[in-house]
């Protein structure tokens, strides 16, 4: 059934939102030496209604970010998806890995060897290989998911020869802040630690990704090196959680 937009004003201001939001990569591609097409734009669907998902997707945005498995699974039969890239940016435990596997296209939110191991254990069973981030706990906060810093590159190497899992890149969210200097040197950390595992042709490692930037933040982590930003409250408004 289509959607009447002319009597719901939210339907408008995604369409206003997301032009902003694409005059605003362009500008910070540009800033960073690259071209809008160089960044992927994810729209994070947290909590937001299928009929304004939908909507943001006949506009164009071909790639979506759910938090919770139960959510996306909840939702997605409501929406249309073809030709749209679907990936996993919460946190995600071990039980709910088998429901997950071979639903999206990629699990970003990766913070631990054993999450990896259970990600290519049902993977195998599946005949599937999951692609997957890292993500990293950049500002080493303990309220935050994430791998410590100082156990990435041993559990980079391990992950890497899992089968059942490919390693695209590395994911973060980093701490809230103020002062713009030290946001930016959070970013530019996570640049140089993409840069360097890029460089070191790690086998089961492409190091295509590097997913950072929300919609508080995201020109800021593009001016930095990002080329995946994961825009949420900025496309689809304020959340209403449930």
């Amino acid at each position: 059934m289509t959607e009447n937009i002319s009597n719901d004003p939210r339907f408008n201001a995604i369409e206003e939102n997301y032009k902003v939001i694409r005059e605003n990569i362009e500008k910070s591609a540009s800033v960073s030496g690259r071209s809008a097409q160089d960044i992927k734009f994810m729209a994070v669907t947290k909590t937001v209604e299928p009929k304004y998902i939908n909507h943001a997707l006949s506009l164009g945005i071909d790639l979506i970010g759910e938090n919770k498995v139960q959510e996306f699974l909840s939702k997605k039969d409501e929406l249309n998806l073809d030709g749209v890239e679907k990936h996993l940016i919460g946190h995600l435990q071990s039980n709910k890995v088998k429901k997950i596997v071979g639903e999206v296209d990629m699990i970003e939110s990766v913070d631990s060897v054993d999450i990896a191991k259970e990600i290519g254990k049902q993977s195998v069973k599946a005949g599937l290989c999951t692609d997957i981030l890292l993500e990293i706990n950049i500002g080493g906060e303990e309220s935050k998911t994430g791998m410590d810093l100082s156990l990435l590159n041993d559990s980079l190497y391990e992950i890497a020869e899992i089968d059942g899992v490919k390693i695209k890149g590395l994911m973060a969210v980093p701490p809230i802040c103020e002062d713009k200097v030290k946001l930016r040197s959070y970013f530019e950390d996570m640049y140089k630690l993409y840069v360097d595992f890029r460089s070191k042709n790690i086998d089961n490692v492409s190091m295509e990704i590097l997913s950072l930037g929300m919609s508080s933040d995201y020109t800021d982590a593009i001016e930095c090196g990002s080329n995946l930003v994961r825009v949420g409250s900025s496309l689809f408004g304020m959340r209403s959680y449930r």
